[in-house]
Formats: C-alpha cells, structure tokens, sequence
C-alpha cells in the first residue's frame, strides 16, 4: 500500500464523485503546492512574455530608437527562459505525482476487491471490473495532473492580467471583466448532460472490455459450437455502441468549444474597439495599443485550458464514480478476532443456517450440525445445490453464517483473525485458478520462500512431480493464463501440491481428484492415506472411490444432514446416499 490515504468507505458518501478522491492528495499537499506554484509561474511568464513582447512591438511602432529596446529583449529572452523551464517542472512534478494516486487508486481498486469478495466479484463481469482499474485509474491522470493546479491558476493569472489592464485603462478592464466568468461558466451550462453522456460511454467501454475478454477465453467453446461469428457480431455492435455514444459526447463537448471561441473572440474585439476609442480620445498611449490587445486574449487563456479540461468531467466524473463504487464496498466479513494459541484442530459445524442473502435461492443450509476431529476424514455428499461448497466457503469465511456458528476447537471462527484462519486450512477447490507464473512459483503461493526441495517434495505427493520432471523447463515451466498449458488432471495435482507444501492441520478438498486417471488416483489416495492422519480432512466428494476412503459420510439434502455413517452402513440402510450412488444422475 502506498503512502497516500484512501478514501475509506464510511469517510464519503458513494455520491461524492470525482470530489470524493481529492481525500488521496491530503498525503502529498507539499508537492501539490509546487505544482500549483510553478503552474502559476508558467501561466504567468507565458502572460509576461506576451506582453513584453507587445509593448516591443508598440514601443517600435511608435518610433523608439533601437537602443531604447535592448533592454526589453534581454528582458523577454530571460522570462521566456523562466516560463519554459517552470512549465517543464510543472509538467514533471504534477505527473509523477499523477501517477503516483494512479498507483494508490489502483492499489485501493485491489483491495475493495479483496474485501468485497467473493459476493460482489461474483456479481459483476470480470472486464468490467478490469476497466476500472485499468481504462478508469488512468484517466484520473488528467484530473489530478491538470484540474487543482490549472483551476488555481485559472484564478491568479487572469486577476494579474485584469490588473495590468486596469493600470492601462479601469474602463478596458471594466469592460473584459464579464467575459472572465462567461469563458469559465460555459462547460457548466451543460454539466448534467456531460455527466450523463461520460457515464454512458465509461459504461459502454467497460461492457466493450468484458465482452472482449469473455470472447478471448471462451475461443475454444465458441469454436466447438461454430458461434464465433456470432460472438464478433455482438463484440463489433458493442464497439459501435461505444462509438455512438462517444460521439454523442463529442459533439456535446464542441458545441462547449464552439461558445467559448466566440466569447474569446468578442472578449478581444472588445478589448479592440474599448482601445481605438480610448487611442482616438488621448487616454491610451499608442504603444499601449497592442499591449492592451496581447493581455485580453492572455487574460482568458488560462481559463481557456481549464475549460478543457473541464469538458473531461462527465468521463471523469464516471471513472470516479466505479472506483469510489469498489472503493465503497463492505467487506464480505468482518475481520476482528484476536490471535490466540494454536487451537485444537476439530471442526465443529453447530446448527449453522446460511442462505447468500438472496430471496430467490432460499436457505442452503438449514440446522447443518457436525464434528470432524483430528486425523478423521469426512466426505460430504449431495445432489448439486446441496450445500457442500457453502460448507467450505462458510469454514473459510468467505460468507459468515446467518445463524448457528463454526468452530476450531472451542473458538468461534469469527474470533480469530482470518489470516490466521486461513493459514489452519489447506484448500484444493474444484475450480483451480493457476497464475501465469511458473508452475514452483504457482505451488509456493501459500509460502513464497519455501525451498525448492519442499516444493519437489509436495510435488511428488501430489503425484505431480514425475510429469513436471518431463517438461523441457521442469518446475520452471510458466503454466499460462489459468494454467492454460497444462491439462486438467496436471492443474489439479498441482492445486494439491500447493495445498500440502502448506502443512496446514485442516485440510479441505473439493473433489480433489476429479480430473486424475485411476492410476494417479489411486497413488494420491495412498499418499494422502499417509498425510491425513493427524490431520482433519473434509472432503467434498464426488467419486464413488473417494467417498469409500472416508472415516465417515455425511449426506446433504434440503439443506440438512440427512445421513451420517460409513460407506456399508448407508448403503444397507437403502435411504438417501444409496438412492444417490446408485443413480445415474451425478451428484456433482
């Protein structure tokens, strides 16, 4: 995490917008005041120049000798040096500190993710999401490089324009007065519309990204079902949603463009006319003339550049508001137990009720009560939807239960710190998610500094080692997005490798050999006849060859433990589990 402080999700409201990110510059006020001070110096020597340069051009239009005007090039050569290298340091200093909150947001992104999951990251399309903290985090670039100091500079330096001005005539200076507001009011007159147009095309692109990435992972189904065609389709009248609604932005964002070149452009006939009558009269020096000229149209420049900027808002207020959305997001859990001593390694599910929150679904476990003690393997069964995978996810506490409570040992898993939690329990889930990294990396991820003969060594017991040994890279082999490279049967053992260079006491198995051939299968079941012995297993179990290994079974129906025994017993009892290995239907 870096050192700029997020916006946590009960210091603003979700409604704040781009307002509400301005908290993260709290942390970097100093450099903030240089880019603001050399943006003013910039601004303000670019005006000067101008105006030096103008008074030149009066001074030798009016007949000054040459001599006289050595001064004021030497004088116009040193502020235009100075405004360069201020503009330079301006640019430098307000984009790394641009990129350094582009960073802190991406960082925040990331961990309102990791706090909200998994319920929220299930509910939303992962291009989506990798949008936010993609397309929307850059384009933060512009509001904290270009808004605060560019706004306070749209202030200073035309108040320092209008005083020279008014130093050359109060009526010249009377008179550009209103225009100042004018220019800078322009993209507020439309400002719900441009919120409302950003929010779609921010929406748009996102929806363009998520269905980019669904076609790019799913080639191999679209393939088999000839639907590639169909999937371009949909992606290329997605991109022209987008289009449409980037040029209904555009368009909005000209017809701003075009209000403010007129009113420059009448601030400066203005200026012009204001001058040849106070010229006619006698009240403007002639050599004043073009000075008068030069700093109308200077005066209205910064705010010109802010007006710019401000055309952005309705995308930046969007981007703001995704990523205050995620940022706002409570956790899934709240983390606030106390570390205690290593505890006895029983679990103990005590009458637990859990439904996902969701009306439609219903309850998934309703009364669940069990015990799983030391060195004892449990296989959970049950027809699909039974509740087997809400049981690891609440033991995990990805989700707390709504009733009832687990426990390890006499404590309440509620009141130990999850990490600490998670660091009893060794998963295998069905679903593996292998990292684009090497296939040692990928089995270390639980203990980035495990040698590698303890990942060899969980390798072997997995049964994995002897296939990685044959690849041309062994264990150094990166295994591709989602361990694209490797088979099914060669992710999972990995996934079992991973778990058990963990030697956590608590092991939890979704299925873990589904993908294994019966000759792998039955040498894991062999090893793991020697690890699990005084470890606490919970298997969720899908092959009738696992389910036979367990010390007992507990069958899932309605959302209740409706059998508890061994494999014989059940069987000859001719109730729930018989009907169920017996079926043709799967129980997955």
């Amino acid at each position: 995490m870096t050192d700029a402080t997020l916006p946590s999700p009960s210091s603003a409201s979700k409604s704040a917008g781009i307002f509400g990110l301005i908290p993260l510059l709290k942390s970097r006020r100093l450099v903030l005041a240089l880019t603001i001070l050399s943006g003013i110096l910039a601004q303000a020597g670019t005006l000067a120049s101008l105006a030096i340069g103008a008074w030149l051009v009066g001074k030798a239009v009016t007949g000054a000798a040459p001599a006289s005007l050595i001064p004021g090039f030497i004088a116009l050569g040193l502020v235009a040096l100075l405004a360069a290298i201020a503009r330079w340091w301006q640019a430098y200093i307000s984009h790394d500190l641009a990129f350094a909150l582009i960073e802190t947001l991406q960082v925040g992104i990331y961990d309102g993710l990791e706090r909200a999951a998994p319920g929220y990251v299930l509910g939303q399309r992962t291009g989506e999401l990798a949008s936010v903290a993609t397309a929307d985090a850059e384009l933060m670039e512009h509001f904290y490089a270009h808004t605060v100091a560019d706004y306070v500079g749209a202030v200073v330096v035309p108040l320092g324009a209008l005083i020279v001005i008014f130093l050359l005539s109060p009526l010249a200076a009377l008179a550009l007065l209103p225009f100042l507001p004018l220019v800078a009011s322009v993209p507020f007159w439309l400002a719900r519309r441009a919120g409302e147009q950003g929010r779609q095309v921010m929406h748009e692109l996102g929806a363009l990204n998520a269905q980019t990435v669904e076609m790019i992972q799913g080639q191999r189904e679209l393939a088999i079902f000839g639907r590639t065609r169909d999937m371009l389709d949909g992606l290329i009248g997605q991109t022209r949603h987008l289009a449409a609604a980037q040029k209904r932005y555009g368009s909005r964002a000209g017809l701003e463009h075009a209000a403010i070149d007129i009113l420059v452009a009448l601030a400066v006939l203005t200026a012009a006319i204001v001058g040849l009558m106070l010229v006619g009269r006698g009240a403007l020096d002639r050599a004043h003339f073009p000075l008068l000229i030069v700093l109308a149209g200077a005066a209205l420049s910064p705010i010109i550049e802010v007006t710019q900027t401000a055309r952005k808002l309705g995308e930046l207020r969007a981007g703001a508001q995704r990523i205050l959305t995620i940022f706002h997001q409570q956790p899934a859990v709240l983390d606030t137990g106390r570390e205690g001593p290593a505890p006895d390694t029983t679990v103990r599910f005590e009458q637990v009720r859990f439904g996902y929150g969701h009306k439609e679904r219903g309850t998934v476990l309703n009364g669940v009560s069990f015990t799983v003690r030391p060195g004892e393997t449990v296989a959970l069964v049950g027809r699909s939807g039974a509740g087997k995978s809400t049981c690891s996810n609440l033991l995990l506490r990805f989700w707390d239960v709504d009733d009832g409570r687990i426990a390890i040992g006499e404590c309440d898993i509620r009141d130990r710190p999850i990490g600490a939690l998670r660091k009893l329990v060794a998963y295998v889930p069905q679903d593996i998610h292998l990292f684009n990294e090497t296939i040692a990396d990928n089995i270390r991820l639980g203990m980035p500094n495990a040698s590698p003969l303890a990942v060899e060594r969980a390798a072997r017991l997995a049964q994995a080692h002897d296939f990685i040994a044959e690849l041309p890279q062994g264990y150094d082999t990166v295994c591709g997005e989602r361990g694209a490279r490797l088979s099914g049967g060669q992710r999972q053992r990995i996934a079992i490798a991973r778990a058990l260079l963990l030697d956590a006491p608590i092991l939890l198995l979704d299925e873990a050999s589904s993908s294994l051939d019966s000759e792998n299968e039955k040498a894991l079941q062999k090893a793991m006849d020697d690890i699990r012995r005084d470890r606490t297993v919970i298997v969720i179990a899908h092959r009738l060859s696992t389910i036979r290994s367990a010390d007992r079974i507990l069958v899932l129906e309605n959302g209740r433990i409706a059998e508890d025994g061994q494999h014989a017993d059940l069987v000859q009892k001719g109730g729930s589990y018989a009907r169920l290995i017996t079926s043709v239907e799967t129980f997955a």
